[in-house]
């Protein structure tokens, strides 16, 4: 069994942490939910666990799961049996790892599990898609419930695709950047000591600098490394950490421009995750905390299960989710609308479908004023750099003549 660090809230409201053990987080998670705890998040307790370095759980590839359920839907939609069709697609199934967890869930299902169980008690496929086909073996409509999470799927592909399009050119320039910052410093700037001190030169106090900065980043490279990789290994723990993962989340959102975006980011997707949920015939509390508990923002998550617990009591889920002062004021109306016209998933899709058109035009803003601050950054290092180098052998230059 493996340990697991659990956030949870009672019915009054009171939160604890705990360390529980288990096999899985879907298991220790569903341990809590039986018990009627509000459960915020269960994750592995710490960055070593059972010897290993762990960085990050097993976890199936988002567009081969969507591919899977697509032919799972199809199958399904042809009259196959769901034992059959679970055989046909692990036969043809490339992935060792999801066919193992296929086969585990193909085994459950025959021992008389219902396929949400199964799929949940491997420990790997989203809670939102085990909470789905949970709502659609209640309704006794799998394949509209299926195809529901199919479509929220592949628009959610889609839109990540385009995000990371418009954040590949600034990534490529950072690096770059780095990369030729790094060979100047640790190997061209030495080189030019070397030839500095046998020309026995007067040096200019830039050059003095630069050349101090070079040899001594030469010199202690390898630990810099060194200490590079451990910053990154504690810096890791760290922000796995409830309070580490708050206080990173709470400086990107104060951060100018990101801030605003990473935020209406977090807000179409939980809008999209409740809108698939509800729409499936899920009650609107689960509905809340599956969808809360799949959003990246600690601040977020923390606000919506707050939310839920105001829901749960008897308040609206427009005035819950506005006394958390976290999501924009417009997204809070058109739910608030949606709630008085009977239509809140349709609104909910129509909050997602606003915020993601929003995110990428301010995206897109952005990283065209980003670039060229990259570029002048990169211009005013690299040509300081050189000017320290090529200043004494200018002046060397202008005294032989």
């Amino acid at each position: 069994m493996a340990q697991f660090l659990v956030k949870v809230a009672d019915d009054r409201g009171h939160l604890a942490q705990q360390v529980e053990h288990g096999y899985s987080e879907s298991e220790v998670r569903e341990r809590f939910v039986q018990q009627g705890y509000l459960v915020y998040w269960v994750k592995p307790r710490g960055l070593f666990s059972g010897g290993k370095i762990q960085f990050g759980g097993r976890k199936v590839r988002q567009s081969q799961f969507v591919i899977f359920n697509q032919q799972f839907l199809t199958l399904i939609k042809a009259g196959l049996p769901i034992l059959n069709s679970l055989d046909l697609l692990i036969k043809r199934q490339k992935d060792a790892n999801l066919k193992s967890w296929l086969q585990n869930v193909r085994e459950r299902v025959k021992s008389g599990e219902l396929l949400s169980d199964s799929f949940a008690a491997q420990g790997v496929f989203p809670r939102i898609y085990t909470t789905t086909l949970l709502a659609g073996e209640k309704s006794g409509n799998m394949e509209e419930v299926l195809g529901r999470y199919i479509a929220f799927q592949r628009l959610a592909l889609t839109f990540k695709k385009k995000l990371a399009v418009s954040l590949v050119y600034p990534a490529l320039l950072v690096t770059m950047v780095l990369v030729m910052l790094v060979f100047l410093v640790t190997y061209v700037v030495p080189e030019f000591a070397k030839l500095f001190e046998n020309l026995n030169a007067q040096l200019p106090t830039i050059t003095v600098i630069m050349l101090a900065i070079g040899t001594r980043a030469q010199k202690y490279a390898p630990y810099l490394g060194i200490a590079i990789v451990v910053a990154g290994v504690l810096f890791w723990r760290w922000k796995n950490t409830d309070s580490g993962a708050e206080r990173i989340d709470a400086t990107i959102l104060r951060m100018p421009l990101l801030g605003d975006i990473w935020l209406k980011y977090q807000v179409a997707n939980f809008s999209r995750m409740l809108s698939t949920l509800l729409a499936g015939g899920l009650p609107l509390v689960p509905s809340l905390e599956t969808a809360g508990a799949s959003v990246s923002s600690r601040r977020m998550l923390n606000g919506i299960a707050e939310a839920a617990i105001r829901v749960r009591e008897g308040q609206t889920l427009s005035g819950s989710l506005e006394q958390q002062k976290m999501f924009p004021d417009l997204s809070v109306e058109m739910i608030e609308v949606g709630e008085s016209t009977g239509a809140l998933p349709a609104m909910l899709n129509s909050v997602a479908e606003f915020y993601e058109e929003d995110v990428q035009t301010a995206l897109g803003a952005t990283m065209a004023l980003i670039e060229p601050v990259i570029l002048i950054i990169m211009a005013v290092f690299v040509g300081g750099v050189l000017i320290s180098l090529y200043l004494p052998i200018f002046s060397l230059g202008s005294n032989i003549h």
